[in-house]
């Protein structure tokens, strides 16, 4: 028997996964670095160095692949024009996992899951220039 084995199921539906895990590779993409749970940060980084792979070859049927996957188009630009040709030279290891401790309210093991030679910048860039541009239209 065959039990466990697999994949972590982490107490959801295979829809709520789906959506999780297109929500949380957009997240990992749009800032960089992102900070969850251990488990889910283990389950994360196959899809998301999929996604890499995915950006690499750099063709149409790769970038519909990937968008059927991450649901935003700004997402899947940003993969395939700045990540792809980031990665370009490197063989697989996209991704770093680093254990952050435990979560104050249950304990739970917490993780920051990372790109390797990521830009320092990304992270709250469009929450920046959201901001930015929310005052610009205040003052006009």
């Amino acid at each position: 028997m065959r039990h466990a084995k697999g994949y972590r199921r982490l107490n959801r539906t295979h829809e709520h996964r789906k959506a999780l895990w297109a929500n949380m590779a957009g997240s990992l993409i749009e800032h960089e670095q992102i900070k969850t749970t251990l488990p889910k940060a283990k389950e994360l980084r196959p899809i998301v160095e999929k996604m890499i792979t995915l950006a690499k070859r750099g063709d149409l049927h790769a970038r519909r692949q990937a968008a059927s996957r991450l649901k935003q188009d700004a997402l899947v630009a940003k993969l395939f024009d700045v990540l792809g040709p980031r990665y370009k030279d490197r063989q697989g290891g996209y991704v770093r996992i680093l254990k952050a401790g435990f979560r104050y309210g249950d304990m739970a093991p917490m993780a920051i899951i990372e790109f390797v030679d990521r830009d320092l910048d990304a992270k709250g860039a469009a929450d920046k220039a959201r901001v930015a541009a929310e005052e610009a239209a205040d003052e006009e």
